[in-house]
């Protein structure tokens, strides 16, 4: 089973994604994990990534797709894929690549949460690049970017809308009621 978890910067998918992971066996492939592991090594992508994560912009479909690839390649399981894709483009060469591997899409949720409650939720959490302004910015990113990723997963008959407040346990439960139809 191959599942996309969807939402905005703060929605909750990383917290969502490790209940996701361990109940249905999957492997967990976050690009912003992925993206702040080159940074913490000082690589090349890394430094390049910084400079554009630091505006609260999105890293390039190409830098993006070619992480992806080398994980789906060298997993022998399912793939819950927590923050990608982000724009149509990556879902279209996401599509292609587990095409050419027999595969698809299973299931695309989407954690839908108010605007207010994850800039609080972000603040919260205390990371370098969470300040009000770059979250606001990321959020607008999100909107104008990533939301047609909503249609083109729903004209697919893929996408279900999971309310992504109340505690943990409580979403999860409508995560994997979900998940298992």
């Amino acid at each position: 089973m191959h599942v996309i978890i969807l939402g905005a910067p703060g929605a909750g998918k990383g917290t969502q994604s490790e209940e996701i992971v361990k109940h249905f066996d999957l492997k967990h492939l976050s690009t912003g994990d992925m993206l702040r592991a080159e940074i913490e090594a000082g690589s090349e992508l890394g430094l390049a990534a910084k400079t554009v994560m630091d505006k609260g912009e999105l890293v390039s479909d190409k830098i993006i797709l070619g992480m992806v690839e080398s994980q789906i390649r060298n997993s022998g399981k399912g793939m819950l894929f927590d923050g990608f894709p982000r724009t149509t483009v990556q879902a279209e060469g996401l599509d292609k690549l587990l095409k050419s591997l027999d595969s698809g899409i299973d299931h695309v949720v989407l954690l839908d949460v108010d605007n207010e409650e994850i800039v609080e939720r972000m603040l919260a959490r205390g990371r370098d690049d969470d300040n009000e302004e770059t979250i606001r910015n990321r959020l607008e990113v999100f909107n104008n970017q990533t939301a047609p990723l909503v249609e083109y997963y729903r004209d697919q008959d893929k996408l279900s809308t999971v309310v992504g407040s109340g505690s943990v346990e409580e979403i999860f439960a409508r995560v994997q009621k979900v998940l298992a139809s």
